[in-house]
């Protein structure tokens, strides 16, 4: 079996979101598919089957399998357009969050996939004392939303993994603010401490809820944002009403040939 590891969100190596991709003739039982998410020790190992015009595509972590991610649907994407599929441009996914696009544009790939509306929540004390500062308004949809009046408070942010892990609320919580960059609209990070996973570095399935948002409280539907992690990385947006468009690079670091016995 053939894996290939996949740099999404990213204009070059050691950047954006590593992401573990897997194409395969027949699909493989669900605890194998997680044993290899584990050994990748990646935040996603993407699986992908073809059936008929589209692929059906599952995403799992190392804690377990997830209804919807965009770095690793990107990956999958740049890995059929480059090995498997070069004549293609448009790559449809059948998933948990049902059918997903990707098209290639340029050097770009771009997904299309559904927007998350969020709500007002009430902030507690204990997500102060986890995120290690006071946003100025929170949020819930699937994931805790917080929101920050600049984008140094999200830079330095040290937060309390341990803490976001107990949280009752939401699957991840995502942190967000406007950038003081000309360059960007928008800057944010992801924690997904539930998942086994600290810091995501680039996070695509976050911005179904950041897209919509933003767009409205900037008023514009198109944006640059910035992912400000560690590794860091760029994702052109689009707000398209009940959907987003959510764009960026990809780059390949490793082939690996794996076999189970």
């Amino acid at each position: 079996m053939r894996c290939y590891i996949v740099d999404a969100f990213a204009d070059r190596l050691f950047e954006g979101n590593p992401a573990g991709v897997c194409v395969l003739s027949e699909p493989l039982p669900d605890g194998l598919m997680q044993n290899i998410a584990i050994e990748n020790n990646l935040s996603e190992t993407a699986f992908a089957v073809r059936k008929d015009e589209a692929y059906h595509l599952r995403w799992f972590t190392p804690g377990g399998e997830i209804d919807l991610c965009g770095h690793a649907t990107l990956a999958t994407a740049f890995v059929l357009k480059n090995y498997y599929d070069k004549e293609q441009d448009l790559f449809l996914f059948d998933t948990l969050s049902g059918r997903l696009e990707v098209r290639k544009n340029g050097d770009i790939f771009q997904l299309n996939f559904p927007s998350i509306k969020i709500r007002e929540y009430q902030h507690t004390e204990k997500m102060t004392q986890a995120l290690g500062a006071v946003p100025s308004e929170t949020y819930i949809g699937r994931d805790l939303v917080f929101v920050f009046q600049n984008d140094q408070q999200i830079k330095e942010m040290t937060p309390d993994f341990a803490a976001i892990k107990a949280f009752e609320e939401g699957l991840a919580a995502f942190v967000t603010a406007p950038s003081k960059s000309s360059e960007f609209d928008f800057v944010a990070r992801a924690f997904w401490p539930k998942l086994n996973i600290n810091e995501d570095p680039v996070t695509g399935a976050m911005f179904c809820s950041l897209i919509p948002f933003w767009a409205k409280r900037l008023g514009k539907s198109r944006m640059t944002a910035r992912q400000v992690s560690k590794r860091g990385g760029t994702v052109y947006c689009e707000d398209k009403g009940e959907r987003v468009n959510i764009s960026g690079k990809a780059v390949l670091y490793a082939i690996s040939e794996f076999r189970i016995v």
